[in-house]
């Protein structure tokens, strides 16, 4: 029998991350061939090939190169190309992961090729469609042919949009991105800067705060404050750093900026941090996974069971409620953190077993 063959779309940091789990399981799988296709949708070697070294994920077999348009330009090329890919492998099923524009692009040339999509991260809603990562997400599910969900909640967003009545099949994995910080957390690295000082980690990409201006003032008016009480290390985006020069935004003294850094080095920082804040929705549960209270700078999330727990605190951009916020975690000793909200880290293996019974079912 000839093994199971999927063709894996990749192309920004968080999806390199996930697939540090999956496809390193999926090297040891005699009836799963895997084909990895790189977008180029992170194609700053910063933000891109040191994922694939550090995590030591295969090379990508296709490098689309794709990076730096619009989304509507972007997505386009993308489902020419992965279409062209699709029509020479012709994969059993494509995977995608998440929400970025390499999602919804594997998705649509697949979708109308007829091969099967598996989603993973499936049934997560913000609830804000002005993200593009919500137009993603919901094209994307619904499509899909396998929806693996992290959480509860993920589940029952699923069930309330009627998927129950779709042709499709919904598996409650767990989070893969707890599959990867269990495994890598034994390999994390210090970066090479003085952490001498109690610190709190703190990144910010996202459009809906770098595209405004108001909003950025707002947000480094709130760090200002807090890092007057406590060092901030601030691995920053070249995105969000030319926009900051652009603009003669000017970082806060006890703002530490660097550049991007490896996975690695950042689960070092998870590690010995004393909280987290952040625009990213995967750092959100990163700092769960390392029992870290966490400030959103953002107006929703995606995660509501940590901010239900109180793990985490939505802050939006909003210079008081920044401060507040941190006013709230900044003693965060008694915090006890539930271990079972995204599964028991074993995600990959259920993804993985799953696939096979759907080969072997013949569903697809």
């Amino acid at each position: 029998m000839n093994p199971i063959k999927i063709v894996t779309i990749l192309g920004a940091r968080p999806q390199f991350v996930k697939a540090g789990a999956l496809s390193r399981k999926l090297k040891t799988e005699k009836e799963i061939e895997e084909i990895l296709v790189h977008t180029g949708q992170h194609y700053d070697n910063a933000m891109s090939e040191v994922f694939f070294n550090e995590l030591q994920l295969p090379k990508p077999q296709y490098n689309l190169a794709l990076g730096g348009l619009s989304h509507g330009a972007m997505t386009g090329r993308m489902i020419e190309k992965i279409e062209e890919i699709l029509n020479q492998e012709k994969p059993h099923f494509t995977l995608v992961y998440g929400d970025t524009d390499s999602t919804l692009a594997g998705a649509l040339a697949s979708v109308k090729l007829q091969i099967p999509i598996i989603h993973i991260e499936a049934g997560l809603r913000s609830f804000n469609n002005a993200m593009p990562e919500e137009i993603n997400r919901i094209l994307t599910d619904r499509i899909s042919k396998i929806l693996f969900v992290p959480t509860t909640n993920a589940m029952q967003n699923l069930k309330n949009e009627g998927f129950l009545n779709f042709d499709c099949r919904i598996i409650q994995s767990g989070d893969i991105m707890q599959d990867v910080a269990l495994h890598y957390a034994q390999f994390a690295k210090a970066p090479a800067m003085d952490l001498s000082k109690e610190f709190a980690l703190c990144t910010i990409h996202r459009a809906e705060n770098t595209d405004s201006i108001h909003r950025l003032q707002e947000i480094f008016a709130g760090l200002s404050v807090i890092a007057k009480q406590i060092q901030i290390i601030l691995p920053l985006h070249p995105r969000t750093r030319k926009i900051l020069e652009q603009n003669h935004i000017v970082i806060p003294q006890g703002i530490v900026v660097v550049a991007p850094l490896g996975y690695l080095e950042m689960i070092w920082l998870l590690r010995f941090c004393k909280m987290v804040l952040t625009d990213s929705g995967g750092l959100q549960k990163e700092a769960y996974f390392f029992k870290k209270p966490c400030l959103v700078l953002r107006n929703e999330t995606e995660w509501i069971e940590l901010i239900e727990k109180g793990y985490n605190v939505i802050v939006g951009a909003n210079k008081e409620k920044i401060i507040q916020g941190f006013l709230k975690i900044a003693d965060n000793s008694s915090m006890e953190f539930c271990r079972t909200l995204y599964g028991e880290g074993k995600a990959a293996e259920i993804i993985i077993q799953t696939i096979k019974e759907e080969v072997c079912k013949k569903l697809y």
